[in-house]
């Protein structure tokens, strides 16, 4: 269901808020956000669970929004990558600045398949796509020299065109919490939060929320 407030979300700022379906707001605000932001647009704080409770955070890039899912890629024997295999929920925030806008999302992860990971692999730099199968990501690191020669040494026995090793790949967010929100003047700030009962549910609730 949506909520009886959807006639204001469509008259709310122009139609900022309008739309159905969540997914389709959030393309849209990226796609404003490409056109504003002076650089990664699509760079999101992403916060997982460690084995001791503690919560962790970092920057990532959202490569996908999908039609129930938010994608991104990393190394998955990275800490992140760790932690999502032991606790397989994740939250993150894009924030805008250029826009006073802000998009968060929460809900369980899942793992994106092998030819979907490999496609995406692919189109990165060749450089990029050595440095990712030389990286011990979250690992100890001698020094920056280090690094430098691994990512030689993959480039060099690969001849250039490094493929996706196994410890690399995509993961899906499947929200069950999407919050779109807005910068307002004296702080009165624009705030919807929509809500599902689970990622296969297809149904949304939403909530204008207190800024």
């Amino acid at each position: 269901m949506i909520h009886e407030d959807a006639a204001d979300r469509e008259r709310e700022r122009d139609g900022l808020f309008a739309g159905s379906d969540p997914f389709d707001i959030s393309r849209r605000w990226l796609k404003a956000a490409t056109g504003a932001e002076p650089n990664d647009p699509n760079a999101m704080a992403l916060a997982t669970v460690g084995a001791d409770g503690l919560p962790n955070a970092r920057m990532v890039l959202l490569k996908d929004i999908e039609e129930g899912g938010f994608v991104f890629y990393t190394n998955r024997t990275s800490a992140k990558g760790n932690e999502l295999d032991a606790v397989a929920k994740a939250a993150a925030v894009l924030h805008w600045k250029s826009l006073r806008q802000q998009l968060r999302f929460r809900g369980p992860v899942e793992a994106v398949d092998g030819p979907t990971s490999d496609a995406y692999f692919d189109t990165r730099h060749p450089q990029s796509r050595a440095a990712a199968v030389a990286s011990k990501q979250s690992q100890p690191l001698a020094s920056r020299q280090a690094m430098m020669d691994e990512t030689a040494a993959v480039t060099e026995m690969s001849d250039g065109a490094p493929q996706r090793p196994e410890h690399w790949g995509g993961y899906r967010i499947r929200p069950v919490e999407i919050e779109f929100w807005a910068d307002g003047e004296h702080r009165i700030h624009d705030r919807f939060r929509w809500t599902r009962q689970g990622p296969e549910a297809h149904g949304w609730t939403v909530r204008r929320l207190y800024p």
